[in-house]
């Protein structure tokens, strides 16, 4: 029988905390490193780049080891969650001198993508979210963590608006119950990082405990979520996990805020990823954020993707936006004013979040004080303005004059980033502090004066005395010198060049030093984390003005974009009418060459006389950039920006749906038809009177006629639903243009284009009236295909619309598309070699047929073409 290997007491140690923590990567502290070890060492070293050796682990055993420098964690930790690990942070938690046993050691912090405070792993204009999500079985619930900025979010409702909300917030981890985990693969896949959870944590009463008791509270009628089951669920959830992950200093979490569905635009998730508001597909690509955003705090960048993604229905709130960006456009001076004071403010949020958890630096704590500095000239500039909606912003900032006083009062002007390096704080706040340090100061001083004592004394002139870690303060002769020491001086060293000596007085002075520094090592961080807690105490005013700041700074770069871009002011009413006029799209026009204008168009929508607008033209004309940028101005104006636009008289909208563009979802097993049927579907299930609908090149991934059938049937029940949304329809089905005959609140429009000497030249140029040709063979030849395709293809036409003229009449019905019994077919084509193949392909059994039968089956069908 093998005799069992015997663990090392450290090994034993490590062992018995990672099977505390088997899913996760254990950085295990071993005096100034931080070790891996095993399976973790080789993930580590392929993650890090950092070199995989072994040690031994007992007799006869050996285990791989990687490691880096405790001083280079911030270096390392955010290569390790970007990764996608979840890594245990395990310190030694008592002194090695303290103690003759192996040091205590625990784990003192778990990092994973969600939960994290490092700045190198944040985006300063990105939050953070952990999110948990809650498949309920008629509706779901959602919660949204943020624990660097301590933003809480709680959501409940239909599964398509929480998966919306999913992928608008983007969270960076997503909790689950484990017993719903083939659902959640089935939905999400690989979408997000995920964790699951033991189902006892869902359950409601334990959520319900766990915030209770985290805000301290009797109930959770103020949050306004006492009847969210599931969303009261998720929030619990997301509180366990953090405690779960020791992360307890949670007193900037001090809010709870329902994400109220009745206050926002509904955007379903097709919508959010089709109109790019925050994100695209394509790599490269610019969205409307990255043109909007004109933030110049982190504080304002967050908010401003939060709006984007929540457009308000309220006419209300989105005036009072529109009255400060009105007021900035109009008050440059103000405006840069406030943009240079801005400059000046750090990210609040994130400070206050360091503040709670005790992490904030010295340096930090004086960038705290700049920003709270600064406030009361932003105070001044909202107050003189003629903006009752910006005089209540800055009525509502507070200065936090105390806590900047104290600031400067008790943290040095220009302090190292860490505590240990000394002179963070002031002198005049400890006197024992102070004492200490003039004991180290002065004994410096001594020290210089006992070397040219014994300069004088000895005649030695290049007597030095120096420091180091084996024996303290030493006097150094070089050889030149040496007969001139004294018989009292006690040699401690020979070197190449000089000789070392220590003496009596040396080594009291030495005492004194050192104990002093020893001293005020201990003291100074003990003072500083005193004075950190004493800032906790102005968490909620902080976060205020963090919230205050964002949305002026939001505004303030609203007015700006407006200024750059020649956007105009839009008119918000009650009514159902949609008028812009020279409408532009925001991200396209930014990104045409200097001299190609953007060509304008107007858009009319009511539900009483035009309805619906059929929009036909050839592929690349512009259907889908007009669509698309309807639905931009729409969105920009219902947040408060201006848009870009002559005039645009905007009927509040509840609702925007677009299905634009081809999407196959191969990964999850649907074609572009499905998908595209999905999204329609969604469309349809969900109407109302307020919506914007718009619908690009519906049908197009099935047969022509299937497509034409499905096309008109979708038109023709937006049109006859009682809500009469406003719809855009963008089609390349040109018999669709029938349907103003049948339907009296469709209008036929077409992107018009030009045919010069058989060329084409797109105008983009929204015009009454239909289309009668798609020009695609043109579009073809622009796009470089071959000429011989492209001649091919213009036979084939003529070809097709000759026997088409000569087919019999089909009666046409009113209110149904005009279309032909018979599919195309390939092989219908009038020509012998084709129908030669075609009878080779039918009277070949696949089913029997070798690879060695097939290859020769189709050398003979290439003999039939001549090849």
């Amino acid at each position: 029988m093998a005799k069992s290997t015997k663990e090392t007491p450290l090994m034993k140690q490590y062992n018995a905390i990672k099977a505390k923590h088997p899913d996760a990567l254990l950085l295990f502290r071993v005096g100034d490193f931080y070790e891996t070890f095993g399976q973790d060492a080789v993930v580590a070293s392929k993650i890090l780049g950092i070199t995989l050796t072994k040690r031994a682990n007992g007799s006869a055993s050996h285990i791989e080891l990687a490691g880096f420098p405790h001083h280079a964690m911030d270096t390392y930790l955010p290569k390790l969650v970007r990764a996608g690990q979840r890594v245990a942070i395990c310190d030694q938690l008592e002194d090695p001198k303290t103690t003759k046993k192996i040091v205590k050691r625990g784990v003192t912090e778990l990092v994973t993508p969600g939960v994290t405070y490092n700045d190198k792993v944040l985006d300063h204009k990105n939050n953070n979210f952990l999110a948990a999500l809650v498949l309920g079985e008629h509706k779901y619930g959602v919660s949204f963590l943020d624990v660097s900025t301590g933003e809480y979010l709680v959501a409940e409702g239909k599964p398509e608006y929480i998966e919306k909300l999913l992928q608008s917030f983007e969270p960076k981890e997503v909790l689950y119950r484990r017993s719903d985990r083939t659902v959640f693969n089935e939905k999400y896949g690989r979408q997000y990082y995920n964790y699951m959870l033991e189902d006892w944590v869902f359950e409601e009463s334990f959520a319900k405990d766990l915030l209770v008791r985290h805000f301290q509270v009797k109930s959770l009628k103020g949050f306004g979520i006492e009847h969210y089951r599931e969303g009261v669920i998720a929030a619990g959830v997301v509180l366990h996990y953090l405690n779960d992950t020791r992360h307890n200093q949670m007193s900037h979490i001090a809010n709870l805020s329902r994400i109220e569905e009745e206050r926002f635009v509904w955007m379903d998730r097709f919508t959010v990823r089709n109109l790019e508001l925050l994100y695209s597909p394509n790599e490269g690509a610019m969205t409307l954020f990255d043109v909007m955003d004109r933030t110049t705090t982190p504080m304002g960048g967050r908010l401003l993707k939060r709006w984007i993604s929540l457009p308000l229905k309220e006419r209300k709130p989105i005036m009072e936006r529109q009255e400060v960006v009105h007021y900035f456009s109009h008050q440059s001076d103000a405006a840069l004013k406030l943009t240079e004071l801005l400059n000046n403010v750090s990210d609040l949020e994130r400070m206050v979040s360091k503040i709670s958890t005790q992490r904030i630096n010295p340096r930090e704590i004086v960038q705290l004080a700049r920003t709270l500095e600064v406030l009361p000239e932003i105070k001044e500039i909202c107050h003189r303005s003629d903006s009752d909606s910006l005089k209540r912003l800055g009525d509502r900032l507070n200065p936090c004059t105390k806590a900047c006083e104290d600031i400067r009062a008790t943290i040095s002007d220009d302090p190292p980033v860490l505590v240990a390096k000394g002179n963070v704080i002031r002198e005049g706040v400890s006197k024992e502090l102070d004492e200490y340090r003039k004991l180290s100061t002065s004994g410096k001083d001594m020290l210089a004066g006992l070397q040219r004592r014994e300069m004088e004394k000895t005649g030695i002139p290049s007597l030095k005395i120096a420091y180091n870690n084996v024996f303290g303060y030493y006097l150094e002769v070089t050889n030149t010198h040496r007969d001139k020491v004294p018989e009292s001086w006690n040699r401690k060293q020979t070197l190449v060049n000089s000789e070392r000596y220590i003496t009596e007085e040396l080594k009291e002075l030495e005492g004194k030093i050192l104990s002093a520094e020893d001293k005020i090592g201990e003291l100074e961080p003990v003072l500083y984390l005193d004075f950190v807690r004493l800032l906790a105490e102005y968490i909620q005013p902080l976060q205020l003005n963090a919230a205050l700041l964002a949305q002026l700074d939001c505004l303030l770069g609203f007015a700006y974009l407006a200024e750059e871009n020649n956007y105009i002011r839009p008119a918000l009413e009650e009514h159902h009418k949609l008028s812009i006029s020279d409408g532009r799209h925001p991200v396209i026009e930014k990104q045409l060459p200097p001299d190609s204008p953007y060509i304008a168009n107007d858009i009319y929508l009511d539900r009483d006389e035009q309805q619906i607008i059929m929009i036909t033209g050839p592929n690349m004309s512009g259907k889908s950039a007009l669509l698309r940028q309807t639905a931009l101005i729409v969105l920009m104006a219902q947040i408060g920006s201006f848009v870009p636009a002559r005039q645009a008289e905007i009927g509040l909208v509840d609702k925007i749906f677009t299905r634009v563009g081809a999407s196959d979802n191969i990964s999850m097993g649907e074609s572009t038809f499905m998908v595209e049927m999905n999204e329609t579907a969604s469309i349809l299930n969900n109407l109302s009177d307020r919506s914007l609908i718009l619908l690009d090149e519906i049908g197009r991934g099935t047969s022509t006629y299937d497509g034409i059938s499905i096309a008109w049937a979708i038109a023709e029940y937006v049109h006859q639903h009682p809500t009469r949304a406003k719809t855009l329809f963008a089609t390349h089905y040109h018999e669709l243009n029938d349907m103003s005959e049948s339907f009296e609140r469709i209008a036929n429009f077409n992107v018009s284009v030009k045919e010069v000497d058989n060329k084409v030249i797109f105008m983009r140029k929204l015009v009454p009236g239909g289309s009668e040709h798609s020009f695609g063979i043109h579009v073809a030849k622009m796009a470089g295909m071959p000429a011989v395709v492209v001649r091919r293809a213009n036979e084939l036409l003529t070809q097709l619309e000759s026997n088409q003229s000569r087919g019999g009449e089909v009666t046409k019905v009113s209110g149904q598309p005009d279309v032909k019994p018979m599919q195309l077919s390939f092989f219908q084509l009038d020509d012998p070699v084709l129908e030669q193949i075609r009878e080779e392909i039918i009277k070949t059994d696949i089913n029997t047929l070798t690879p060695v039968e097939a290859l020769m089956k189709l050398n003979e069908i290439k003999k039939l073409t001549g090849e």
